[in-house]
């Protein structure tokens, strides 16, 4: 496949890099993250229980070939509006396991990932993409590729990701392993489904093959002269006239289709920052940078959730309340966005909801009984808080 930065080395033995050290910085990895357990049902204190033996068993099977990965757990997370994302939820031995691939894999790709990619890379973050998508707006690139690829991380075919690695890597053992983690299948209702394409979300290794596979398309792009920001799957072309951004829908349902994946035509665009679009949450228009619907209504369902009226509003009611806030805000309240009163519509009504919890009722007059300055001193924070402050 063409369309892929030159590679010049070829790496060989990196069965060999595999050591006690690799082993315990991975485990430390996966138990920082912690997640749930898999169809094992052994869970990350479980697996510490026997450390120790635990590593070095799962080290001799990395390094011999003989490593077995489990099926995921299929789980399912509510994306709104009635639609469920498939998650593949991998065994804490797996995971480990995975860690240490993506741990040897890595540094020996990301040289060869083009600049523009955003997603599960080193010291790069969804504020950065953001970013980027500002400066070319405001150096002229007013029309927008919004695309949207359809179902990608349960689509991708596995020659894909297996030629982008054998483009790099020429241990045999560690592309089997990789292939083996593919084809390990999921769990669901006690009844194993095999998987012949995609890579699970929730796997710590799928990130980076996602990557490794849309590196494709990357440099297809690039050597059209096209300027773009990916994170992920999710991605913008942007263009300084429209003609340009129709050439590179074209060329990217082209690319696609020669990876054996689909743009969804409901979902893709052709669009300007007047007319706005979304990415990576965020509202994007010529002069505003604010919560898409989606995610204030996302924010609101969670907040109701902690704040039904027949349970009680105490210490601890206040801490899950104040979590979802911080999370929130600590997101959207950017430099760059513009949500002053978007934030403050939401602490309004998330302070209504707290009256309605603690007073029993809903009613306009309690706002006079249960000021702000008294939820404030029973620790209630607020999304406003965590805006950045003027200049001057």
């Amino acid at each position: 496949m063409n369309g892929t930065k030159p590679l010049t080395v070829k790496h060989h033995s990196l069965t060999g890099r595999i050591t006690p050290e690799l082993m315990h910085e991975a485990f430390r990895a996966v138990r920082k993250n912690r997640g749930a357990a898999g169809v094992d049902r052994i869970s990350i204190n479980m697996f510490k229980a026997n450390l120790e033996q635990n590593l070095d068993r799962l080290m001799r099977e990395l390094k011999t070939g003989t490593f077995q990965p489990r099926p995921a757990r299929r789980k399912y997370i509510d994306k709104g509006g009635g639609k469920k994302r498939p998650l593949g939820i991998p065994c804490v031995r797996d995971r480990v396991a995975q860690e240490v691939l993506r741990r040897l894999l890595m540094p020996l790709f990301e040289p060869l990932f083009h600049d523009q990619s955003y997603g599960f890379r080193p010291h790069r973050s969804c504020h950065d993409a953001l970013r980027k998508v500002d400066q070319l707006r405001h150096a002229g690139y007013r029309f927008v590729l919004d695309a949207d690829i359809k179902g990608f991380f349960d689509n991708i075919p596995f020659e894909v990701i297996l030629t982008g690695l054998r483009n790099v890597v020429s241990d045999g053992n560690i592309l089997d392993l990789v292939q083996r983690f593919l084809t390990a299948g999921v769990m669901e209702d006690g009844v194993t489904y095999p998987t012949t394409v995609g890579t699970p979300q929730g796997g710590v290794l799928s990130p980076l093959l996602a990557n490794i596979a849309l590196n494709f398309l990357d440099w297809t792009l690039h050597e059209a002269g096209f300027r773009f920001v990916r994170y992920a799957d999710d991605f913008v072309v942007l263009c300084r006239q429209k003609h340009r951004a129709e050439e590179a829908r074209q060329l990217v349902e082209r690319r696609l289709t020669e990876l054996g994946l689909t743009l969804s035509p409901e979902k893709t665009k052709v669009t300007t920052f007047r007319e706005g679009f979304v990415f990576l949450g965020f509202d994007l228009h010529y002069r505003a940078c604010c919560m898409r619907q989606k995610s204030v209504e996302k924010y609101k369902d969670r907040i109701r959730e902690l704040t039904v009226r027949s349970h009680n509003l105490d210490a601890k009611a206040l801490e899950r309340i104040n979590a979802v806030i911080r999370g929130v805000a600590r997101y959207f309240a950017t430099p760059f966005s513009t949500v002053i009163h978007q934030f403050k519509r939401l602490d309004e009504w998330t302070r209504v909801r707290l009256r309605s919890m603690k007073l029993k009722r809903k009613s306009t007059f309690d706002n006079q009984r249960l000021l702000n300055k008294h939820l404030r001193r029973w620790g209630l924070i607020s999304l406003s808080d965590f805006l950045p402050l003027p200049d001057g």
